[in-house]
């Protein structure tokens, strides 16, 4: 009894509570003894108390039927929580389930707030279309500033989180990185200003739902790139027109041609070329500038396979000042075609077979209440609790929930990106690379194939036997030319008659090729996003190439 011995100091009134402390007992104020009956509820509620081990629950029990009318300076905000929650239930789990110590008015309306968060969203997110954006270019051209800045300007990134990056970043003596830490969100990146991984985002314009793709610019996260281009329906190309960096990027070793080059092969049609830091003093929106980039880039660009009237779109910006990004801009008369944001908003739509097959190759997985799986769907739609089949292991899986950009849905169509949790397999069976498919219609899968192969650069001849590593659409697998089959002509298209020994430089051939392990794969006629494919070693990429036919293997 010492706890409610003690309790009466700390009310104010004092009369009134002690009459129902004691009961029946006490001749304090006779007419409040009859309130005493809801004791029966307090009953109960006492071996929540005593649960909890604290004198100060225990003298829970007396507060009338849970009216607030008696105010503790300590526990009232418990005691409130708790005592209405027991009232409409009734049992011991009210304050169990009620851990928190706002009073229950606020509560009632944070659920109401919490709850119609996603839902909005979805009646309009069918209508637009979904478009996968991959930022590419050399090391420090500026892309992750640029997708920053399209946040910001969006609305996706509001003002206050840039200005606490701003302030972080100025603690660093890097004010100019602020923007890009939106999406290099890991300490590494920030400390050293450089992406690592596909970093993701997504906005929204009027028609169109974006994912932001932003690759890494190094040279030795050039894997990752690939993985990220493999999902971009359209590729921006960032080159910076400061003096020197354009240069650097665009030199041999530098990022620009290869990103160019891989983004083709990864099967991205449309480029659009971000001329970026016109800010800069050394360039101050100077249209010669402007040209020079042009000039070098095009010829390139077109040696790649993109065709310069139709595939690709120049265009001036700032990324740091967001110039010309969202707005047209007073600083750069001469250019006059649309800023960058409605520029992609006026783009034709890609045209998708939702009917087809469902393919989904896999980019990365993790274990999160079951297993996650993420993804760019290709072509089919999935929806929930659909079986599914995983190759080229043939696990069959069923679809728990689904996710397009972190938002939940029940179905979803071809060029969306997913996280699928899926059920009926263990995180440690699945690896990048592993495709979705629907049991009807499972994708091929084997280990030899036939491809046709343009030599890109490769300083020695390259002979059967040859090893390297391959990227076909999010897979990466060791691969061995087993054999030359023939020569083709580039201008002609003609075949050689003879094989040939060897092929180097700029040739192209038709090749058998071996992998260490079976994949997925398709007939680039058949499926083209899972038969274009890229042949690395060395950190350089030595040839792209088309699969031809796959060959069964002979037991």
């Amino acid at each position: 009894m010492e706890a409610r011995d003690t309790a009466p100091d700390s009310w104010e009134q004092e009369d009134d509570v002690e009459a129902v402390m004691e009961g029946p007992g006490s001749n304090a104020l006779n007419v409040n003894a009859k309130p005493f009956v809801p004791n029966v509820n307090a009953a109960e509620f006492v071996p929540v108390a005593v649960k909890t081990d604290s004198g100060e629950l225990e003298s829970v029990a007396p507060v009338e039927n849970g009216e607030a009318d008696v105010t503790t300076e300590e526990t009232w905000d418990e005691k409130e929580v708790e005592t209405s929650e027991e009232e409409p239930g009734g049992g011991d789990e009210g304050p169990e389930e009620v851990p928190t110590d706002t009073p229950p008015e606020t509560l009632e309306e944070e659920e109401e707030i919490s709850v119609p968060k996603i839902p909005p969203i979805q009646p309009d997110a069918p209508k637009k279309e979904h478009v996968n954006v991959v930022f590419i270019g050399h090391v420090d051209a500026g892309k992750s500033t640029i997708g920053g800045q399209i946040m910001y300007l969006t609305g996706m990134v509001d003002k206050r989180t840039l200005e606490k990056y701003e302030r972080e970043a100025k603690e660093k003596n890097r004010e100019t990185w602020y923007l890009s830490w939106a999406l290099d969100t890991n300490q590494e990146e920030r400390d050293k200003g450089k992406t690592v991984e596909v970093g993701r985002a997504y906005f929204e314009t009027d028609k169109k739902h974006f994912t932001i793709l932003d690759a890494p610019g190094h040279k030795s996260f050039v894997p990752n790139m690939i993985g990220g281009a493999s999902q971009a329906d359209l590729a921006v190309l960032v080159i910076s027109a400061r003096k020197g960096e354009f240069e650097t990027g665009f030199e041999k070793g530098g990022q620009t041609r290869e990103h160019a080059m891989l983004a083709k092969t990864a099967g991205v049609k449309h480029l659009i070329v971000l001329v970026n830091k016109m800010d800069d003093p050394t360039v101050n929106w100077s249209l010669e500038r402007y040209e020079e980039c042009k000039e070098k880039l095009v010829p390139f660009l077109k040696k790649v396979g993109f065709n310069p009237k139709k595939d690709i779109h120049f265009m001036p910006c700032s990324g740091l000042t967001g110039a010309n990004l969202k707005e047209p801009t007073d600083l750069c008369p001469w250019y006059t075609g649309l800023p960058f944001i409605p520029h992609l908003d006026s783009l034709p739509n890609f045209n998708r077979p939702s009917d087809g097959p469902v393919r989904l190759p896999i980019v990365d997985k993790y274990k999160d209440m079951g297993t996650v799986i993420l993804g760019k769907l290709e072509s089919g739609s999935i929806s929930k609790a659909q079986q599914l089949v995983m190759m080229p292991n043939r696990h069959t899986v069923e679809v728990l929930s689904l996710l397009s950009d972190d938002v939940e849905t029940d179905d979803a169509g071809p060029g969306e990106n997913l996280k699928l949790r899926l059920k009926g397999i263990e995180e440690e069976e699945i690896l990048p690379g592993f495709i979705l498919c629907n049991a009807e219609n499972l994708c091929h899968s084997g280990r030899t194939f036939d491809a046709q192969i343009v030599i890109i650069e490769h300083k020695s001849i390259i002979c059967p036997g040859y090893n390297a590593v391959l990227h076909i659409h999010t897979c990466i697998e060791e691969v061995q030319i087993t054999a030359l089959i023939c020569l083709v002509d580039k201008k002609t298209g003609e075949k050689s008659k003879t094989r040939p020994r060897f092929v180097k430089q700029d040739q192209v051939c038709i090749a058998r090729l071996r992998t260490a392990g079976t994949i997925c794969l398709e007939t680039f006629k058949e499926f083209p996003q899972m038969g274009r494919f890229t042949l690395r070693d060395e950190g350089k990429t030595i040839a792209i190439g088309k699969v031809l036919k796959l060959v069964a293997e002979r037991d």
